[in-house]
């Protein structure tokens, strides 16, 4: 996402980043799941900018992220250009690799489950209510709410292990004005293949920006690898 601001700073575009509330820099408690709260804390983002007179041209998100620029254009449909980044499609699937195979059982047994890193410092701890906050999350019904005159764009890496390509296939079965993109070989942070994603979505900006006629006076990114999965 870095790398990518820097790319739409070079086209005369201004790009704002920010942390979800309890992540990284922003104050705030973390809690899984979250996906309605963080479109909310877009939302705010995005009301602040336009109280300074400032243009929203477009929200992009990048993982979790993506899923909540989505949620945001399925309830205010006041940006019409949206870019899905390797957003997870299927929030029922991807828990057991944070929370373990037996995490339900464990869920059930102490009402909740706390999540270490790799070092085996604790990060964060999962309620039965913050779970229920992620399944309760539908995808499906927030991508049928987002309006004709949205364009979305959905990227996503053929190589990705984190979130697998078929839930990019599944968003571009639901979305109404909905552009696919998969680059061959990529993983969920892009690693080798920044150039590619920045000329991707670029290019997309451009098509929408032509369309509407208007030049971008801000664009809105979140600073979505500080919030979890």
């Amino acid at each position: 996402m870095v790398n990518l601001a820097a790319a739409l700073e070079k086209e005369g575009i201004s790009a704002f980043r920010f942390d979800f509330a309890g992540n990284g820099e922003s104050e705030g408690l973390f809690q899984y799941g979250n996906y309605r709260r963080e479109a909310e804390d877009l939302r705010a983002v995005v009301q602040y900018f336009r109280g300074e007179n400032r243009v929203i041209s477009a929200v992009i998100g990048h993982s979790k992220g993506g899923n909540v620029v989505l949620l945001y254009a399925s309830k205010y449909n006041d940006v019409h250009t949206v870019v899905n980044i390797s957003g997870r499609f299927n929030l029922e699937k991807g828990m057991e690799g944070r929370l373990g195979k037996d995490f339900l059982l464990r869920l059930q047994q102490h009402g909740y489950i706390d999540v270490f890193n790799r070092k085996g410092k604790f990060e964060y701890r999962v309620t039965e209510e913050s779970l229920k906050d992620r399944l309760t999350t539908d995808t499906r019904a927030a991508c049928l709410l987002i309006q004709q005159e949205c364009r979305v764009l959905t990227v996503h890496g053929s190589m990705d292990k984190i979130v697998p390509v078929e839930d990019a296939i599944e968003f571009a079965k639901f979305i109404p004005n909905h552009k696919l993109h998969i680059i061959k070989g990529a993983d969920h942070e892009y690693t080798s293949h920044q150039g590619e994603l920045t000329s991707v979505v670029l290019d997309f900006l451009r098509e929408s920006f032509n369309a509407e006629k208007d030049m971008p006076k801000l664009l809105l990114k979140d600073h979505s690898f500080r919030s979890r999965l």
